[in-house]
């Protein structure tokens, strides 16, 4: 087996497309390569798991134990070829003095060596002493090769090159030249997600064809090799009721979700069926509505368009459909959205309309406290206090004195700066995007208040027939 973190010194430096360049390139040669990112992000793993046609998986600090991200990285990687890990900013950046969520303490806690990705431009002699202070800034890491990039040409790779050799002990195991078809398209809230780039697919191929050429992937593999075996997780105990049917918005406009979600939604007992709301006229017939985080924005004449699986969702959650909804899903459920001089009607289930703005207006990790109003709260819950993130360009507004909410932040903004989590009726709409772990086992709740509403449901009309 091979396994490996991709670092650098900082943000910026070209580690994702690296990386996405090598889970291609190391796809090609029949090789199993289990992709994950550290951190709270849904666009690199939607290239990632394209690149490696494996689904990508997070691990993230704030939101998991030590523990719980070994148990998560074994059950993921442990029949995989390559573990490859994609870190977040730089080796040693943090939240923290002791940079106890950094990617130098991931790389620790799995036993990692550290493949460190060089933004070479404008360096040459000053990338020793570079390389030098990362190894001597924490003796535990191993720092198993650099890979130079962005270079200004063959004559600036070999002035590194000889200046890396003379100076430290640390390979080079690849160089890349500064190449425009390495570019991935940006917009505000990060990279282009591959699943609205139709030609995500040619672009990867075209970057693993440059990756893979200049970088030793022999070399890599080499000084990645291990012979320490991950632990085969036991069988995933899975609901044996009839399965409830979840409809899940899965389109170029709503596509940021977690794979360890849809993972504990099916171990709940879902069925989970997928639909697109640019292009469905209809919503698929379903006993519960997930509507996740994307770029709504992007998408407003088309989504506006579709008037009539708008009115079907409306429909549905006025007449109690249990629905949960994160971040772009809110602003579609909103009556409105603005952005760059255009407004757009959306479903209207929520009460509020919302407006985009230049620079974000929630981000980062947030801890909330469930309140009372909660849909999926048992009478005699404890309320634990939740982990989750947000980033968010928007905020909503004309939202009614009255509004519950189902969380009080205790940090973050979320709605409003104190609250988050619009409630109506069975719906459930926050700006927090939640993920699946031991502090957060929010898929069996809702799956949990999806059969007992189809219950219920199905009781009345029992009922109703037998009259």
């Amino acid at each position: 087996m091979h396994r490996f973190l991709i670092s650098a010194a900082h943000k910026s430096s070209g580690k994702t497309t690296v990386s996405i360049g090598l889970a291609a390139a190391l796809s090609a040669r029949g090789l199993a390569v289990q992709p994950y990112k550290k951190g709270p992000d849904y666009i690199d793993p939607l290239w990632l798991g394209l690149a490696a046609n494996r689904r990508c998986r997070n691990l993230d600090f704030f939101l998991s134990p030590h523990e719980e991200l070994q148990s998560q990285f074994a059950r993921h990687g442990w029949d995989a070829d390559v573990c490859l890990v994609e870190g977040n900013k730089g080796l040693y950046d943090g939240l923290d003095l002791e940079g106890s969520n950094s990617n130098a303490a991931l790389a620790r806690l799995l036993g990692l060596p550290v493949i460190l990705v060089l933004d070479a431009r404008g360096m040459t002699r000053g990338i020793a002493p570079l390389i030098l202070g990362y190894q001597a800034f924490d003796r535990e890491i191993r720092i198993a090769g650099v890979i130079l990039n962005k270079l200004g040409g063959r004559r600036h790779e070999s002035k590194l090159r000889a200046v890396i050799e003379h100076y430290t002990d640390v390979p080079v195991i690849g160089a890349i030249q500064d190449d425009a078809r390495l570019q991935l398209v940006e917009r505000h809230l990060g990279l282009m997600p591959a699943n609205e780039t139709r030609a995500a697919e040619r672009h990867i191929a075209e970057i693993a064809g440059v990756v893979g050429a200049s970088v030793d992937l022999d070399r890599l593999l080499d000084i990645t090799r291990t012979d320490v075996a991950l632990a085969r997780p036991a069988p995933e105990l899975i609901v044996s009721d009839t399965p409830v049917r979840i409809a899940v918005a899965q389109d170029a406009a709503f596509g940021f979700y977690y794979a360890d979600d849809f993972d504990a939604l099916r171990a709940a007992g879902a069925e989970v069926v997928p639909f697109d709301t640019l292009r469905d006229p209809h919503l698929p017939a379903c006993d519960g509505l997930v509507i996740g985080g994307g770029f709504p924005e992007s998408f407003l004449e088309r989504l506006e368009a579709n008037a009539g699986l708008r009115a079907e969702i409306l429909d549905a959650i006025e007449g109690g459909l249990p629905t949960y909804a994160e971040c772009g899903g809110l602003m579609y459920l909103s009556r409105s959205i603005a952005w760059q001089g255009k407004s757009a009607r959306m479903v209207g289930a929520i009460a509020g309309d919302v407006v985009m703005h230049p620079k974000p207006v929630g981000r980062g990790y947030v801890m909330l406290s469930p309140t009372v109003e909660h849909p999926w709260r048992s009478a005699d819950a404890e309320v634990p206090v939740l982990r989750a993130h947000e980033f968010h360009y928007s905020s909503i507004e004309n939202l009614a004195p009255t509004t519950r909410f189902a969380y009080d932040m205790k940090r973050g903004h979320g709605v409003d700066g104190a609250h988050d989590g619009i409630v109506y009726k069975n719906l459930l709409a926050s700006y927090t995007h939640l993920r699946a772990t031991s502090g957060c086992d929010w898929p069996q709740k809702f799956v949990r208040s999806v059969r007992a509403w189809r219950n219920q449901k199905t009781n009345v009309e029992t009922q109703q027939c037998s009259n």
